[in-house]
């Protein structure tokens, strides 16, 4: 049997949340579909359910190509210059 040590003995981060909007009123959004079979269908009705309560506009959609992954650096430097937050989730 062969044991792995899970820790990590990299660089520590320091992450925080983002600031939480006071409304949602007029937003743009984003959506980051994983490339799996209905995402773009499934964050494209959530969307919908933003546009229509709070007046948001649908902005613009972003892929990455494995789900697994986390969205290539560039995609996500795209994504906070153009809208103001992003959908995402997997779409099996």
């Amino acid at each position: 049997m062969q044991l792995y040590d899970p820790s990590s003995s990299g660089a520590e981060k320091n992450l925080s949340r983002a600031m939480a909007f006071a409304t949602l009123d007029g937003k743009k959004i984003g959506i980051l579909e994983n490339g799996k079979l209905n995402a773009s269908e499934m964050l494209r009705e959530v969307a919908d359910l933003f546009v229509a309560r709070n007046g948001c506009t649908i902005q613009a959609i972003y892929s990455k190509s494995n789900a697994s992954a986390p969205a290539p650096a560039e995609t996500l430097a795209k994504a906070v210059a153009e809208v103001d937050f992003l959908i995402t989730g997997l779409g099996d």
